[in-house]
């Protein structure tokens, strides 16, 4: 078991490490993409079927890009597809959830005071709701209601508002925000997997054929990509939101979401309209700073703490079977519990890191993988020590958590 979780634990970390290396790319493409659109002139010296150019420099060199609404006259022999930034981050982020959540609902995805359900029952939950959102939102722009994009917007914030709702009611407050997260950003990848380069790919088969292409696949196109350019923010947001309890175990984290997505818009906005050179929309940092001043009044409602967990179950039975957990509890009490308590006794903090309350043995023992990573393997807790735990005290937390054998 001391094995197992060593390497699990180095598993995560080179999971979370490629979403993080994928998202930058793919974030960091569409942000290229999007500003270079919208930056584009129309020149007399532009070439046939072209629709805007642009001059950049970086690196020391000068780049001279053309667009084509729909197509070149001919084919290029050479074209590069962006499409591997997107799914990457989207299966590695799958993959996180399946390790972090799934694997660890007891810890992680559930939480008996929102809704009692078994951990299959919330991992069916999850996979419907990412499956049925994309279903949801693609219908509707294929509908008569997407043909304007301004009600279309105002529509899937709607709907994200909903299911920023919906999942505070059925898992802890650290899974709903990641659930919500991990939504969006199903519908973001979906887009480019399931619209932008299948529309693509029929411009390129039109134009290898002789044909053609029809206009009506460019514009499909665009508008997904537009969609997401607005999304990446609010998903940022939500997928850092694990590591800050303000935002995930507060009263009105759905509502906080909820103004995150806002706040998203009004970013972009900014940016979106500098880049097309259509002026310096100012007013939009100041909605943006109103928007987080109310995040942060919000936030200071009462916190949703995990349950006092009087009940055990799972694994944490064996932990709280095993020798030496009294020890073990004595010590995590004394060492860590002043700052990991619903109400925090060391001076300045006023909640519990991350959501984590170790102040009972049933707290304790469904808590004895971060226990043992982070106070017995390393020397991550308590932070530099200040507590004061002897290395004959994380000797006994590491002996404990062997002799669970789980």
């Amino acid at each position: 078991m001391y094995d197992w979780a060593v390497l699990w634990e180095w598993v995560e970390i080179a999971v979370r490490w490629t979403h993080v290396i994928t998202a930058i790319a793919w974030i960091g493409s569409s942000f290229y993409f999007i500003a270079l659109d919208l930056g584009l002139r129309q020149t007399p010296s532009l070439p046939p079927l072209a629709h805007g150019e642009e001059w950049q420099v970086h690196g020391g060199g000068f780049y001279h890009i053309n667009k084509y609404l729909v197509a070149p006259a001919m084919l290029p022999e050479h074209l590069t597809w962006f499409k591997w930034e997107s799914y990457a981050t989207w299966l590695s982020g799958f993959a996180l959830l399946v390790l972090v959540y799934y694997l660890g609902a007891e810890m992680f995805l559930l939480d008996p005071a929102v809704a009692d359900l078994a951990v299959w029952q919330a991992v069916l939950i999850s996979l419907a709701s990412l499956a049925v959102g994309w279903a949801l939102y693609d219908t509707i722009c294929k509908s008569r209601f997407g043909d304007d994009n301004t009600r279309l917007m105002v529509g899937l914030y709607v709907i994200l508002v909903a299911m920023a709702w919906g999942y505070t009611q059925v898992f802890s407050g650290r899974a709903a925000l990641l659930h919500l997260g991990a939504f969006t950003a199903t519908i973001m990848s979906a887009n480019v997997f399931m619209i932008i380069m299948p529309n693509q790919r029929i411009v390129v088969a039109d134009l290898k054929a002789g044909r053609k292409p029809d206009p009506k696949y460019g514009k499909i196109a665009k508008q997904r990509s537009t969609h997401n350019n607005y999304l990446t923010l609010p998903v940022i947001f939500l997928m850092l939101s694990n590591h800050y309890p303000l935002v995930f175990a507060t009263q009105y984290n759905w509502l906080i979401a909820s103004l995150v997505f806002l706040m998203g818009v009004t970013i972009r906005h900014w940016f979106n309209t500098r880049h097309a050179r259509k002026g310096n929309p100012h007013w939009t940092w100041g909605v943006t700073a109103l928007l987080f001043l109310i995040i942060a009044w919000l936030s200071t409602a009462p916190m949703r703490l995990q349950p006092e967990d009087t009940a055990l179950t799972g694994s944490a039975l064996r932990f709280a079977a095993a020798p030496g957990f009294d020890e073990v509890t004595g010590i995590v009490q004394g060492r860590c519990a002043m700052c990991h308590a619903a109400e925090p006794s060391w001076e300045g903090m006023y909640w519990p890191p991350k959501g984590v309350v170790l102040e009972t043995p049933a707290q304790i023992a469904h808590a004895a993988r971060r226990i043992f990573l982070q106070s017995g393997v390393s020397h991550a807790m308590p932070p530099a020590n200040l507590s004061y735990m002897e290395p004959a005290e994380r000797d006994a937390i590491v002996r404990w958590f062997r002799a669970a054998g789980v």
